[in-house]
């Protein structure tokens, strides 16, 4: 049985809410369906006030309406276990039930009614889809794909290339079309197909890159078919229909002048009103059919009666015939031989052409018919170059020179190649889109449109080799190979065949033109405005609006200029193979984005069309590549560099769309395969590259604290290698999960502010040193593991009454030596220069004092390689001794740089033994002293009590045999009980009179100094001397970071070593290496 569900009103805290619904609800609770809570038609009953505790955001889906957070209370006992979930997951029942009411509905291509309610709002009323198979892609698909080739070039090909040649062009083009059909019935069926057709496919395929280059290609082809549509029109006209139309004897200029005007009476008949060119598609399809079976009555009327048309030859030469009628030099009239008007076109007085003078004329049948034989003969090709005589060769014929008359013969008008034909030929098999661009109107789009499409090739497939065969069956060679007819009083060829009168082929070819033009400035535009409403391309988005029933309007005119330019171009035969390269590049992309998803297996690749392979794809997709390069390699290279530069257009460009592509899958199948070999090798010293990971802070808004952080980042990367941006929350995840979301959104938007290529990763802990340390452990994945980490300096960790932050240094420097990772940590990272910023001179100092690897030396090089740091010089310096050669030592770092090919300024720097001078003494004393205030104001007022007794005894015996020798000290001289107000007043108290005592006074305070510290003070202060005297002025300078104390009990003392060592310097990189070897001399 049903389950009731009631929903019960639940009031806001504020009391918000109209009075109707207060209304509504008065009379307590109301049973409601679930299709009324999820329905997006129901707000009012769904309305409620927010709840509280709601504030997570839920994915949104097509068919459950999300959009009400108010809290519902289900009394039905069957479902109570679910009952808190039913917001965000809605019972099946429902979910049925949106999926069945579901409509997928066309683009544009369909006039709805309009109509106004009550209120003046205009509605929409849209008629389900009703149209099958046969009526929504068989026929769109034949009417698409038989046209204008069929009608006026199919003679041609077959009279130049033979019947195996054409047999063999068809063949190709065919099983190129058959194959991508097949791909693209697998990626029709794999889900519902909204409108759109080969770019929707293409698009959520192969991801927005692909989609929009190639859906541009297709626009582009549909485009310039158009144009070929509208030639083929006005050489229909001006040839067959009104032959004296023609304004200028250069072919092509009427083709120009005529076709514009063709071109904008068609452009205005879209704008007025597209559901007339819908209308008038069944007279075009009407048409194409009368045609081909005009065609094959007219070679079944062979067999019967042949044709009383005749061709004539001069020799062997073709001759037009439209100025005489009698094919002979004389002829008898009355008994009376008389010249006839072919003598007149010869001669000129008493003198004749020679040619003419020393061959006979020939008449012959233009259709000898299927049993003539005449098959034999038209079996190879007979090509030429251009406007040579169109010759019988098996005609006898004697060679004379040419006079250079203008004489009727019927001439070659463009040079004819294998490939040539290819070109002109492939558009007469496109078109197989056309059932799918209907997706929308279809019933059932799944099943109709594999079957209809290639039910449409395989028909269209078997009418053209079946009229390739009867041509050259049929009809003689010579005027077969002539284009236009000239040599059977200007008829179409294939009207010379057709049954009963050439009139029904120049009808139908007529319109079947006009109407696939009218076709593509339909579809041309709707998919152009497609492509720029996904916002892919982002100087395309204009041509997203139109009329206020959706109407292209700025995509028609860019349609139409485009169009011009195909028509400018004046000639059939050199549109043809340009669209073929669009159309080709189209179809490539439909066989890979197939291949691709069946290789990738990806779980929601489940086509219901099973007759597929890869193979196949892969197949049609190198026959696609095969035919681009064969119809025309210089086309080919243009269209494939107009595709490559719209991709990387909109890979840089382009918006961010997430739409499940094949290559999305791809890259991460890839990925993987590539992170599971990393791993197989250890990696190689000469593929080592600095793997950052980058230690960020942020503030209290969540922004990046130092930016320049990312931009030295970017100089010391320029884009290659892994760089992951990460920082660390205090708190728990289910307290700051949000928080962590917004500064990950925000480290993003400063990555892409700097032009950072990388990942970026926050992490909420308890603690920042746990965070830090989950960070160094686990960032990156298999051999893409980050080794290097970048942090900056700790300002102000010395006046901090906390001192977790010299902590969570000096256990970030500890676990990284751990790790075997490098550390870099810069000083003043807020003073390094942007990546906007031009260093124009300077140098880069190094100050190589330890070898841990190589680093301080791919460092500098790496830094030189980026603009910003591009003038500046690298120096290196090294610290002697004694003992050491200061000489050959600078010979062998010379050396070394050498072979390690970097350029760079070597100097050594010598540092004698020397005295502790008595400033080393008081550093090292002042940062013993402060240590002891910091632990003590670290405990508690009765352990600080405790500690402060202890001190004092310990130091009043350890200074009482020197109060016994020394009478003039006051007993109270020196005493370490420390709180912060005393620890000011003494060392003021020191400070006055430093200036009268003798500095060796204080020795005895020094002697119970830690001789480590001091040793270790002593280095810091004199390496600090030297640096500050040779790289002061220097950009950046570079150094050994120093590793902390195994001893944690002088960590605190580590960090006032470091600051001493960097004391007065501004740039400063410390850098600690990983324990392996970065650099190598080997090539």
């Amino acid at each position: 049985m049903p389950t009731n569900f009631t929903v019960v009103p639940v009031e806001d805290a504020e009391g918000s809410g109209s009075s109707a619904q207060t209304d509504r609800f008065a009379g307590g609770s109301k049973p409601v369906s679930l299709g009324e809570i999820f329905g997006e038609e129901d707000d009012e009953v769904n309305s409620q006030g927010p709840h509280p505790g709601d504030d997570l955001q839920r994915e949104s889906t097509p068919f459950i309406n999300t959009d009400d957070d108010g809290e519902h209370y289900y009394e039905g006992k069957n479902m109570a276990l679910f009952e808190e979930e039913m917001e965000s997951n809605p019972m099946v029942s429902s979910l049925l039930n949106k999926l069945a009411n579901y409509t997928n509905l066309t683009q544009g291509v369909r006039e709805h009614e309009e109509a106004e309610n009550e209120d003046g709002v205009r509605r929409v009323a849209v008629m389900v889809p009703q149209m099958g198979t046969f009526i929504g892609v068989y026929l769109p698909c034949m009417q698409n794909i038989l046209g204008v080739i069929l009608f006026l070039r199919l003679t041609w090909i077959v009279g130049t290339a033979g019947i195996l040649g054409t047999f063999a062009i068809v063949s190709m083009c065919c099983i190129c079309t058959l194959l991508t059909a097949i791909s693209m019935s697998a990626i029709a069926t794999n889900g519902v197909v909204p409108a759109g057709g080969s770019y929707y496919m293409i698009s959520r395929s192969l991801g927005p890159e692909f989609g929009g280059a190639v859906g541009l290609c297709f626009y582009l082809g549909t485009t310039f078919a158009g144009s070929m549509y509208i030639l083929g029109t006005i050489e229909i006209l001006l040839t067959y229909v009104v032959p004296t139309a023609p304004m200028f004897n250069e072919v092509s200029n009427n083709m120009r002048v005529y076709g514009t005007c063709c071109l904008l009476l068609m452009a205005l008949v879209v704008f007025v009103g597209v559901k007339y060119v819908n209308k008038l598609s069944l007279v075009f399809l009407a048409c194409v059919a009368l045609s081909i079976m005009a065609t094959y009555a007219g070679v079944i009327k062979t067999l019967i009666e042949l044709p009383g048309i005749n061709v004539c030859l001069l020799g062997n030469r073709s001759l037009k015939n439209d100025k005489f009628d009698t094919c002979a030099k004389t002829e008898l009239v009355k008994n009376v031989t008389v010249i006839t008007d072919l003598w007149h076109l010869f001669c000129d007085n008493a003198t004749c052409d020679d040619y003419f003078a020393l061959n006979n004329l020939t008449e012959l049948r233009a259709i000898p018919g299927l049993l003539s034989g005449v098959i034999k003969d038209n079996l190879w090709g007979d090509y030429g170059p251009a406007d040579t005589h169109i010759e019988k060769k098996s005609q006898p014929s004697v060679q004379a020179k040419d006079s250079g008359r203008n004489l009727p013969y019927v001439f070659n008008d463009i040079a004819t190649y294998f490939t040539l034909l290819v070109g002109i030929y492939f558009p007469s098999v496109t078109g197989i889109m056309a059932g799918s661009n209907r997706s929308g109107d279809l019933r059932d789009a799944q099943r109709s449109i594999p079957v209809g499409t290639i039910m449409a090739i395989l028909t269209t497939s078997f009418i053209y080799i079946s009229c390739v065969v009867l041509f050259g069956a049929c009809i003689e060679g010579v005027v077969l190979r002539d284009k236009f007819g000239f040599s059977v009083k200007t008829n179409p060829v294939i009207g010379i065949l057709a049954w009963p009168s050439p009139w029904v082929i120049v009808i139908g070819s007529f319109f079947s033109c006009c109407g696939a033009g009218l076709q593509s400035l339909t579809g041309a535009p709707r998919l152009l405005q497609a492509i720029a409403r996904d916002g892919i391309i982002p100087f395309l988005q204009v041509f997203g609006h139109g009329k206020a029933n959706g109407e292209p309007t700025w995509a028609l005119l860019l349609t139409v200029g485009i169009c011009e330019i195909g028509i400018l171009i004046g000639s059939l035969d050199a549109v043809a193979p340009i669209l073929s390269m669009f159309f080709l590049m189209c179809y490539l992309f439909v066989n890979l984005a197939c291949a691709v998803q069946t290789l990738l297996r990806a779980p929601n690749w489940r086509p219901r069309f099973k007759f597929y392979h890869w193979t196949l794809s892969f197949l049609g997709m190198s026959l696609c590549l095969s035919l681009m390069f064969i119809s025309s390699w210089y086309y080919a290279l243009v269209a494939m560099v107009i595709a490559g530069c719209l991709y990387k257009y909109i890979e840089y460009r382009g918006a961010v769309k997430e739409w499940g592509d094949g290559i999305r899958g791809l890259s991460l199948n890839a990925a993987r395969y590539a992170l599971i070999r990393l791993e197989e090798v250890p990696l190689h010293t000469k593929n080592w590259r600095p793997q950052v990971l980058v230690l960020c802070k942020l503030d209290s808004d969540l922004v990046v604290k130092h930016p320049r952080l990312l931009s030295f980042t970017t100089q010391l990367k320029a884009g290659k290698g892994l760089t992951i941006v990460s920082s660390v929350l205090e708190g728990t995840f289910m307290a700051r999960g949000n928080d962590a979301k917004t500064g990950d959104k925000n480290l993003k938007t400063a990555m892409a502010a700097e032009k950072m290529k990388g990942f970026s990763h926050v992490v909420v802990s308890s603690n920042l040193r746990d965070g830090f340390s989950l960070l160094i452990q686990s960032a990156g994945l298999g051999g893409m593991k980050h080794n290097a980490v970048l942090m900056a300096w700790p300002t102000g960790w010395g006046q901090a009454r906390d001192s977790s932050a010299r902590r969570n240094f000096i256990e970030t420097v500890r676990e990284t030596t751990a790790a075997q990772q490098a550390l870099l940590v810069a000083k003043n990272i807020d003073h390094f220069p942007g990546n906007h910023d031009r260093l124009k001179e300077g140098t880069i100092d190094v100050w190589w004092i330890v070898h841990d690897g190589g680093l301080l030396m791919l460092l500098p090089f790496l830094l030189s390689q980026h603009k910003v740091w591009r003038k500046c010089k690298m120096r290196i310096f090294t610290v002697a001794h004694m003992e050491d050669n200061s000489i050959q030592m600078k010979k062998d770092l010379q050396m070394f740089l050498y072979h390690l090919r970097l350029d760079a300024v070597v100097e050594v720097v010598e540092m004698h033994e020397s005295d502790i001078s008595a400033f080393t003494y008081e550093k090292t004393l002042v940062m013993e002293q402060r240590s002891q205030m910091l632990k003590q104001m670290q405990l508690s007022r009765t352990e600080r009590e405790r500690e402060a007794q202890l001190i004092h005894d310990r130091n009043t015996a350890s200074h009482s045999a020197t109060s016994d020798r020394d009478a003039g000290a006051t007993p109270d001289r020196v005493h370490m009980t420390w709180t912060k107000d005393k620890l000011v007043n003494e060392r003021n108290r020191h400070r006055e009179g430093m200036g009268v005592k003798d500095i060796f006074n204080m020795r005895p305070e020094w002697e119970n100094l830690n001789q480590s510290n001091v040793r270790r003070m002593h280095t810091a202060v004199k390496l600090n001397e030297v640096v500050l005297k040779k790289s002061r002025d220097s950009q950046l300078v570079l150094l050994n970071m120093p590793g902390p104390p195994k001893n944690k009990k002088g960590d605190e003392n580590y960090m006032e070593f470091l600051e001493v060592l960097m004391d007065g310097l501004d740039r400063v990189l410390l850098i600690r290496g990983g324990g392996r070897e970065v650099i190598t001399i080997y090539s």
